[in-house]
């Protein structure tokens, strides 16, 4: 389909790593909250990679995942990598775009001349890649097809990658589904249970803190029967959003079912946890002072520090957080929840 070019012997200007774009700490998140990092290949992603090799004509097609410090192949043909260093990675640079990378010879491109992909195996000359959005506009990766020679690209191939990447989204969007709650777009049990357990053995890896807050709301439902199960919803999605609003982009939230939610603050101890809880409360009650709705948001929240001797994993910090939610939730409000 694409003209090829003979390769252009010319000097080698540079090498430039990719800057990281505006919506990282986001980007990382949810790109985590997937687990789908370092899992086996699925069929679903490998036949377009094997569909974009034989459309372009090309001897490598990925599904890359641009992570912290590392570029995953979900999938790749052509290639036996499974991943590479971010900061050499040609997908690095497409997810700071809206549209398509097209590298028509890597070699007269000051950003990878001097790249180690391009100097030495697979020694890239030609890359397009097309970043792989997903529901809240996070850019997780590419679909992109390589080539050992320059080539040109029109208009007819861009709109065929366009395409293929937007399969390439869909799949992603099923993956999604299984980890995030539609309602209020946080991470639902599943998707916080990993995330959080992530981000729970890097704390201890590093010897850094880490708290467990586990919310419930009060009364949520009197609220379901006086004013409906839509109204019951508009209060889930107000709260999920006030959480997200309260705490960083750090910071690993979800909804667990129902009226529950957790946060796990990262790098700071349960003293270093009022701030927060200081600030979701003021967001709260302005809120309700605002809120023309007829009913008051209210919750409980149990607060744990982190411990690795009592705290093995994620589930054993949830439980003990749940426990002081529970405790609370009695001493405000007697009888059942």
């Amino acid at each position: 389909m694409s003209a090829r070019k003979p390769i252009d012997h010319s000097p080698r200007i540079a090498m430039q790593a990719p800057a990281f774009p505006p919506d990282e700490a986001t980007r990382i998140d949810t790109l985590r909250a997937l687990s789908i990092l370092d899992t086996a290949p699925e069929e679903r992603f490998d036949r377009l990679t094997r569909l974009a090799r034989r459309l372009f004509n090309v001897p490598i097609a990925l599904v890359s995942l641009v992570d912290a410090d590392r570029q995953w192949f979900k999938s790749c043909v052509g290639l036996e990598a499974t991943e590479t260093a971010r900061d050499i990675s040609f997908c690095g640079h497409a997810i700071l775009g809206d549209e398509p990378l097209v590298v028509a010879n890597a070699m007269l491109d000051p950003r990878f001349a001097e790249n180690p992909l391009v100097t030495g195996p697979p020694n890239i000359r030609f890359y397009a890649g097309c970043p792989l959005r997903v529901a809240n506009g996070s850019k997780l990766g590419t679909l992109c097809i390589i080539d050992r020679e320059p080539r040109t690209f029109g208009d007819d191939d861009l709109a065929l990658l366009r395409d293929l990447a937007h399969m390439a989204e869909q799949e992603l969007a099923a993956v999604q589904l299984a980890t995030i709650d539609e309602l209020t777009l946080l991470s639902n049990r599943r998707g916080f249970e990993r995330l959080a357990q992530h981000a729970l053995n890097l704390c201890r890896r590093l010897h850094k803190p880490a708290a467990m807050l586990y919310l419930d709301l009060d009364l949520f439902k009197q609220i379901n029967d006086c004013f409906g199960h839509a109204e019951g919803d508009r209060a889930l999605a107000d709260f999920a959003r006030l959480l997200r609003q309260t705490f960083r982009e750090v910071d690993v939230i979800g909804r667990l079912g129902g009226d529950e939610f957790a946060v796990l603050i990262t790098n700071a101890d349960g003293e270093q946890c009022a701030s927060p809880l200081t600030r979701l409360r003021t967001s709260v009650d302005a809120h309700n002072d605002a809120s023309l709705r007829g009913y008051a948001l209210r919750y409980s929240v149990g607060a744990v520090e982190f411990n690795p001797e009592r705290h093995p994993g994620i589930a054993e910090l949830m439980s003990a957080a749940d426990v002081c939610m529970y405790a609370q939730k009695q001493l405000r409000r007697p009888g059942p929840a």
